[in-house]
């Protein structure tokens, strides 16, 4: 720390009263040899301590013992350390009148103010619960989040200093508030609608970075990494790279001619976001206005070798329910659809099937605790379940039974359950 920098001589006042008198201060304080010295008391008062004990120089100079030996008006000793007594000093400064208010005012007067510690630290406190304020703006559904990013100080890593989380804060909960976006939009446009500009939510950004984290709050969406990742991550709360790269795998819809077309042969279709936003009202189901939805696309290849045209319609997840998945699912259900689920049995499956009924209503399809037992039984080479326990709010006692026995059941297991129950609605 650079040693303090003495004001000079013409900026104290001489003494009147009970000020102090600069000019005799700067000759007893002011010598360059004591700058040590005022730096001791200067930090003693930062932290709040009295000015009260000795402080001490190890190894000091000629200068510096000539120095002390002036202020004191004797010799401090000889020894390999320079001691001063600080109410020695306070006593020499108010007797003599130089600073009738003692030490802390004669550091004062030579150095400056000195901002003690606590009382930064509480103004800066103060500042970080002033940026936080924003947060509480936000639902219930984020007041979780909103909290926890308030203690982990994820928020002070992004800004820095409070001055910048303000804002950082501020545009963060107007973007999350304006979330899902639906329809689903591209990042850009939705950023240039809601916040600063089109670039607002570019990778790498803190604002970003910020409203990643509290829309996976929001959409349940599991933890990852990679480029991938976050793509899919920005796309369950509806904001898209671009609306052809999010896609929903189908086979059986119809509506339009390419839809027909792929029905009549009895081939899958992958539907693309931009298609979906600009015909999904004229997708239709056919038979008994059931459409059955698996997470793996081999349920779906398997149902086009055995059914073809008779299969009813069926939707595949591929994953996480992306957004072209949701604006299907959601136009059929306004139609009066009835959507029935199924997935894997393990812990990423269950999170996938909450994260669908967020978006739309479904009932379980061979998805519940007894159809998870029997599935146990069918498996040949027992997968223990890895990764954290999830809810399963359509039938809690699936999660139960998923902890007690503890093994993995892929859909491809029950592949031959899932294609019995299509033929029986075949048409």
């Amino acid at each position: 720390m650079n040693p303090p920098v003495p004001r000079s001589s013409a900026d104290p006042q001489p003494a009147t009263g009970g000020q102090v008198d600069a000019a005799r201060l700067r000759r007893l304080l002011g010598d360059v040899g004591l700058a040590w010295f005022l730096e001791r008391v200067r930090q003693r008062m930062a932290s709040g301590r009295p000015l009260t004990g000795t402080v001490t120089l190890a190894h000091p100079d000629e200068l510096q013992r000539r120095a002390a030996e002036r202020l004191l008006g004797r010799t401090p000793g000889a020894g390999r350390s320079l001691t001063v007594r600080l109410d020695a000093v306070d006593a020499i400064l108010r007797d003599s009148g130089v600073s009738p208010g003692g030490l802390e005012a004669a550091v004062v007067a030579l150095t400056g103010p000195v901002a003690v510690h606590a009382e930064v630290r509480g103004r800066r406190e103060r500042a970080w619960q002033e940026a936080y304020g924003p947060l509480d703006a936000l639902d219930a559904g984020l007041a979780e989040w909103a909290d926890r990013i308030r203690e982990d100080g994820y928020v002070r890593r992004l800004a820095r200093t409070p001055e910048a989380a303000g804002p950082l804060v501020t545009a963060a909960v107007r973007a999350l508030r304006a979330l899902p976006a639906v329809p689903p939009t591209s990042r850009a446009t939705f950023a240039a609608r809601h916040l600063s500009g089109a670039h607002a939510l570019d990778e790498g950004t803190p604002l970003a970075a910020l409203v990643l984290s509290g829309l996976r709050c929001l959409t349940g969406f599991p933890d990852g990494s990679g480029a991938e990742w976050r793509r899919e991550a920005w796309a369950s709360a509806g904001l898209l790279k671009d609306d052809v790269s999010s896609t929903v795998l189908t086979l059986n819809l119809r509506g339009t001619p390419a839809l027909d077309w792929t029905a009549d042969a009895g081939e899958p279709a992958v539907l693309t976001l931009r298609s979906l936003t600009r015909h999904a009202q004229g997708v239709v189901l056919s038979g008994t206005g059931v459409v059955h939805v698996c997470e793996n696309p081999a349920v779906l290849s398997a149902a086009a070798d055995a059914l073809g045209p008779a299969c009813p319609p069926l939707a595949c997840l591929q994953g996480q329910p992306s957004a072209a998945a949701l604006t299907l699912l959601r136009a059929l259900s306004a139609q009066g659809a009835e959507i029935l689920y199924h997935g894997d049995f393990d812990w990423g499956g269950m999170r996938i099937a909450t994260a669908l009924g967020r978006g739309v209503a479904w009932r379980p399809w061979r998805y519940g605790a007894a159809d998870y037992r029997a599935a146990v039984c069918k498996v040949a080479e027992p997968q223990e379940l890895a990764g954290a326990s999830a809810a399963t709010p359509w039938d809690p006692a699936l999660a139960v039974a998923l902890t007690e026995h503890g093994v993995r059941v892929e859909e491809e297991t029950v592949l031959d359950d899932l294609l019995a129950d299509l033929e029986k609605r075949a048409r």
